[in-house]
């Protein structure tokens, strides 16, 4: 089996992070950890931060970032994590949320970070084109539709565009990030940690320059 590995993944929404963090954790067959299905987890299980996430969730505010760098420390903590690592997806999201992993992972540090680069106008071409099943969530474009009308292959719901996918809404979420997560770049770049990736191509072909970016760095 091949070796695990401790992994950060950034990039702007629409650069495919997600799908690459997927891949990679089957490869290197580590857990893929997004931010939303931490929280969920903490939530089901009934752990310390768990329940004080479900308690702010339950009166509809937001997760602040104490609780959620508590739930983080939590997971990493599990036997999955310490034994064969993980790519962590869409955390840290903010330079404070980055010192505070540091301290969390002092004694497993991060082997890398990769930076996904896609351009702003082109993460928001392919957000803007996107649409969703309003049932199963699958997800088209506007480039490669269903089969018949927009009524989604999988399981016939209605195949819409999400509120938030709209040019005015993308472009709020792409600015926040240029704000709060951009700075990570230059924060891991000083520790030696960030690598940069070309996000543009076809699945495989980002996968593959990821891999062989993990790799190179695993081997010096």
């Amino acid at each position: 089996m091949t070796e695990g590995v401790r992994l950060v993944m950034l990039g702007r929404q629409g650069a495919g992070k997600g799908t690459q963090a997927i891949r990679l954790a089957q490869h290197f067959v580590v857990p893929h950890i997004s931010t939303g299905d931490m929280l969920r987890a903490a939530v089901a299980a009934g752990t310390e931060f768990g329940l004080r996430a479900k308690s702010v969730m339950d009166g509809g505010g937001l997760v602040g970032d104490d609780i959620m760098i508590g739930v983080v420390d939590e997971r990493l903590n599990e036997s999955d994590t310490t034994k064969r690592g993980y790519i962590l997806d869409g955390f840290p999201r903010t330079v404070p949320q980055g010192q505070s992993l540091e301290a969390i992972t002092q004694e497993r540090p991060l082997d890398l970070v990769v930076d996904l680069e896609v351009p702003e106008e082109v993460v928001l071409e392919r957000i803007t084109k996107r649409r969703v099943c309003k049932t199963c969530g699958h997800i088209y474009s506007v480039d490669a539709p269903p089969k018949n009308g927009w009524i989604c292959d999988v399981d016939g719901g209605e195949v819409v565009q999400r509120a938030d996918d709209t040019e005015d809404a993308v472009r709020k979420r792409l600015d926040l990030y240029a704000a709060e997560t951009k700075p990570l770049v230059p924060f891991y770049a000083e520790r030696n940690l960030l690598v940069e990736v070309d996000g543009l191509g076809t699945t495989d072909d980002v996968f593959a320059r990821v891999l062989k970016a993990v790799e190179a760095r695993r081997g010096a």
